[in-house]
Parts: C-alpha cells; sequence; structure tokens
C-alpha cells in the first residue's frame, strides 16, 4: 500500500490564509524579469502573457520608486496597477520587487529628488572619505522617505489585490549590500559604530561580552560587516512591520553570494547572507525568507547554506525556507530546478531575465516546469488530503544534479540503494567521451512506497539494489555496447568466486506515465527490454523529458 500521499495544495491564497501558508502550500515555479521590463504599460502587456506561454506560473517584477513617487509625495500607481491586471488576465501570481533605496547595493532607483538633495539624503562613504551612490542607512530621512513609499505601494496592492489572488510574496529592496568599502563610515555611521552592540544582537548571538563593535567583535572588515548587517536589517524591518500591518503577505529579502574568495566590500557587504543570517533575523523578524541568487559554480552547496533546517531552539519552525528568486538562465536551469524542489522542497526557483533569454535556454525551464506541475498534483488513495511536500517530507523526496565532475550519488533508503548517476556514465553515448563539456543532469526522486518511486527529470540513470547486494556489487568496466569488456574480472569488491548471499532487487515494472489534472498518473508506455538495459535501471537521456513510475521486487 502506497504509504505517502503526493497531493499538493496549487491552490490560490485566499483572504482567510495566513501569510505563512503561502509558504507552506504554493510552489513558485517562476521566472524574473530584467531590471527594464516593466518601465511601460506596453512593456508589460508584451511580457507577461509570453511569460505565461513559457509554463511559469508565477513572475517576478521589478516595482520602480522612481517611476513610483517621481514628484515628492505624487504617486504614480499606472504600471503597478497594470501589472496586477495582466497578471490576473493571464492567470499568473506576482512577486513584486521594491527596488526602492537600494538596488545590487546602489541607490539607482531612487527618484531624482532623493538624489539630488545629498543633505536631506546622505551617502554612505568609504574610509578614505569617498562618498558613494548608496544612501546611508544609518539616516533618519533616507528611511522615513522609503518607508513612506513603499507603505504606499502595499496600500495599493491591498486595494487592487486584497483577496491576495495575484500578489502572493513581497520582496523587500534588492541585493542590499556595502561596495568598495565593508561599511558605512559617514558622520552618522561612526557615531553608531563608537555605540555599545544592542544587547538584543548579543542575546541572539549568545554572546556575553559587552562594548562597543570594535569591543565585541574585533576591528577587521568582518567587524565592518557584522555592524552594517545589523543595521541593514533594522532598516529592512520598518518596511517589514508596516507592509505586514497594511496587507499581511510573506516577505523576503535576497543577497548577491560572497564568492570566488571575495572579502566583505568586494562582494555586497553586510547582505541577507548565510553566514550572517543569525544577525538578519534578530534584526528584522519579520522578514520570512533570506534568499540566494545564484548565479555562480557550485548550485548544491549554495543551495545547501539557505536551506537551513528545523532546530529545537526554533519551536519546531523552519529557520529559513530554500526561495531562488535568481538564478542564472541556461540550458541547466530546468534540472537545477528539479534538484532544489526534491531536495530542499523549495518554495520556488526562478531564472534572472528570463524574458531576454534564448529558446535554447528557456526550453529548459518550460520542460522541468511542465513536469514539477505534474507532480506537484499527484494524488493517491491512501489518504485524500496530506501532502508531499510538507515541512517535514524530506526523507521522501531527493533531488539528483550531476555535471562532469559531480556524477553519482548513492542513496539508501530504508535498505533499497539506488546508485543514481549522470546519463552519460553509460557507455554507448557518443557524447559522454566526444570531449565537450557535458550538460547537467538531474531530477526529483520521489518514495511513493515501499519498492515504489518516481522519477521525474532529464539526464539521469538509476540503479536499485538491497544492501548486502551494493556491498557484493562487482564493479566491471564496460564496452560501449554495456557488456563487460572482454577478459576484465577486476571487483573492487569481492573476488568473482566468493558465494553472493541475501536477496536482490529487480525491475518489475519501468512505466512512463503523465499526471492529469485530476492528480492521477496516466499511463504512456513501458520502458523495457533496450530502455532499460534488460531490467538493469532505469534512466532518462538528456535532452529528454520524462517521468517514470518505477516498481520494484525482491527475490533470491
Amino acid at each position: 500500500m502506497i504509504s505517502v500521499l503526493l497531493s499538493i495544495f496549487m491552490m490560490f491564497v485566499s483572504n482567510t490564509m495566513r501569510a505563512d501558508d503561502v509558504i507552506s502550500q504554493f510552489r513558485i515555479l517562476g521566472g524574473e524579469l530584467s531590471n527594464s521590463a516593466a518601465t511601460s504599460v506596453s512593456d508589460i502587456d508584451e511580457v507577461l502573457p509570453r511569460m505565461k506561454a513559457l509554463g511559469l506560473n508565477t513572475v517576478l517584477v521589478p516595482v520602480y520608486w522612481e517611476f513610483l513617487e517621481p514628484v515628492e509625495g505624487q504617486l504614480d500607481f499606472t504600471l503597478v496597477d497594470r501589472t496586477i491586471e495582466v497578471a490576473r488576465q493571464q492567470g499568473l501570481k506576482i512577486v513584486p520587487l521594491w527596488f526602492g533605496a537600494w538596488k545590487n547595493s546602489m541607490s539607482c532607483y531612487a527618484p531624482a529628488w532623493f538624489k539630488r538633495d545629498v543633505k536631506r539624503f546622505p551617502r554612505a562613504v568609504t574610509a578614505e572619505g569617498k562618498p558613494l551612490e548608496i544612501a546611508s542607512c544609518l539616516s533618519g530621512n533616507v528611511l522615513q522617505a522609503d518607508l513612506k513609499a513603499f507603505s504606499a505601494l502595499m496600500q495599493r496592492i491591498a486595494e487592487k489585490d486584497p483577496q491576495r489572488e495575484v500578489v502572493i510574496l513581497m520582496q523587500i529592496e534588492n541585493e542590499i549590500g556595502m561596495l568598495e568599502s565593508a561599511r558605512d563610515h559617514s558622520p552618522l555611521a561612526e557615531k553608531a559604530y563608537r555605540q555599545p552592540v544592542p544587547l538584543a544582537l548579543l542575546k541572539a548571538l549568545d554572546i556575553k561580552k559587552q562594548g562597543n563593535w570594535s569591543e565585541v567583535f574585533g576591528t577587521d572588515d568582518y567587524t565592518d560587516e557584522k555592524f552594517m548587517a545589523w543595521h541593514y536589517a533594522c532598516y529592512v524591518e520598518h518596511l517589514a512591520k508596516a507592509a505586514k500591518r497594511i496587507h499581511n503577505m510573506p516577505l523576503y529579502v535576497n543577497a548577491a553570494m560572497n564568492s570566488r574568495g571575495r572579502k566583505p566590500g568586494e562582494y555586497p557587504s553586510a547582505g541577507p547572507l548565510a553566514h550572517l543570517a543569525d544577525i538578519w533575523k534578530a534584526g528584522a523578524p519579520s522578514i520570512d525568507i533570506l534568499a540566494p541568487d545564484i548565479y555562480d559554480t557550485g548550485f548544491k552547496s549554495w543551495v545547501s547554506q539557505y536551506a537551513m533546517p528545523l532546530r529545537p531552539q526554533d519551536g519546531g519552525k523552519v529557520k529559513n525556507r530554500l526561495f531562488i528568486p535568481e538564478s542564472r538562465c541556461c540550458e541547466n536551469s530546468g534540472v537545477r530546478a528539479l534538484y532544489a524542489f526534491g531536495e530542499h522542497q523549495a518554495l520556488g526557483f526562478s531564472p534572472f531575465a528570463i524574458d531576454q533569454a534564448s529558446p535554447k535556454e528557456t526550453e529548459s525551464v518550460t520542460q522541468a516546469y511542465n513536469l514539477l506541475s505534474q507532480i506537484f498534483r499527484l494524488k493517491t488513495s491512501a489518504v485524500a488530503n496530506s501532502s508531499l511536500f510538507t515541512l517535514h517530507s524530506s526523507l521522501n523526496t531527493w533531488g539528483l544534479l550531476f555535471d562532469q565532475d559531480d556524477k553519482e550519488r548513492i542513496i539508501d533508503d530504508e535498505g533499497v540503494v539506488m546508485t543514481c548517476r549522470h546519463y552519460f556514465t553509460l557507455p554507448w553515448d557518443p557524447r559522454a567521451t566526444d570531449g565537450s563539456t557535458w550538460p547537467e543532469g538531474g531530477a526529483m526522486l520521489i518514495r511513493l512506497g515501499k519498492y515504489d518511486y518516481l522519477l521525474a527529470g532529464s539526464g539521469v540513470v538509476v540503479d536499485f539494489k538491497t544492501r548486502t547486494e551494493k556491498q557484493q556489487e562487482q564493479q566491471k568496466k564496460l564496452g560501449e555496447d554495456g557488456f563487460a569488456e572482454a577478459g576484465n574480472k577486476t571487483s573492487n569488491f569481492k573476488s568473482q568466486t566468493s558465494k553472493f548471499t541475501g536477496s536482490r532487487l529487480g525491475l518489475l515494472s519501468v512505466d512512463e506515465v503523465t499526471i492529469d489534472h485530476q492528480g492521477q498518473m496516466q499511463f504512456l508506455r513501458r520502458h523495457n527490454g533496450d530502455q532499460s538495459h534488460q531490467g538493469r535501471h532505469a534512466r532518462i537521456s538528456v535532452g529528454d523529458w520524462k517521468i517514470l513510475h518505477i516498481q520494484l521486487y525482491e527475490y533470491k
């Protein structure tokens, strides 16, 4: 009997739903628009239907302070209203991105009246006294101007979408952080730096020592970064509290990664980075999610830092739910999405500038989102209303993501040992050895019950063994036909003359399926013979996107 019901409530948010219900029940199959894609009504009218056609259910759309308040105190909601209107027509969800005081560290989207008045709205300053195009987060005037505009935006969204049918999540600012200097050295910042570290922060970090920032933390760039992280977080908390009073919905902040060995200030110092998560959680408790923008290599490592697990001291709540609002839009985007949902039960995935990407790049997103949409609605007859993607389902789903260097993962699921590999580890595909770079292969692997699995993805191969069988597995070099090379009798484990003990697992069936809109699996075709290498494995070729229903049996 199937032990786990796979039922994703792809319901839309009602007026009775709490903000955190969106995080637990909706899955964002998203894409973020390029920065200038929503600066006119005609652009909005063109781009949102195109995003719907790509298979997205959610679009991340910039909202620009300079357009919202071109004259101080005079608000223009034309672009916001049109975005909500067209999204509703298209059946899309929207995540507005508030390009307010900061966008990629800089204050480039602040209105002209704000930029020109540097006395009222002071800039951050480097240690050498160089003023930056970065508004100082220590300035009360900067905060109040930003807060006023942002609050007006939230009020307008509440009026236009009172039941949260369209706007489901809000990003506050964009990639906050200091550049050129690890911290602000303006007069306001210097004064604050000499003050005692707030007791609330010391308590959150479990630090007993008291004193000013240098006395508690030292005098290096990382002390400067902690100082700025606290003040950025406290600034954001003012906006977050106001937002939830006006129109309660989940809120997040996004981070540019501290990658490539760079130091604070070389990357955007003090943003909502994983190593500063405790500071950000303490300074901005109204923020629901700290989200990574992933453009560098090492995708699996980055997401693991932001999928922060349950801790006893968190009172049963996840410390941070994984949401990837920006990822490089490329041919690997689709399999990366499958990995994020399968391995970490992500809230959502969103390639950046998807509106400008080539068809070759968006194809993988469309294909993966099609599979994920099917998986999210899959139901069984066991328990009609339980869900696979609860926050406690990590033992029942896995994400697979492989490339040329990281090509294998072994999973032991209660005695079922699954060896998962990149498809090009099979010997017969010429692309495996022609010298070209392997495209990434990836999938979501789901346990439906004992000896019952789903595999949804592209470019992967999985075999299934008992533990004892795996321990006695003979490692042979295979020829291009998939059979042992002539005369090859080597084994990494036991001699071939050793007596086999225990039981084995076999493939009872491997069926390619689709999942209909009622959540029921529909048979397409049986994979057997050559398609399963005579019962040795289940596989999905590179470039193919499939859902396989795999049933096993045990024999001696």
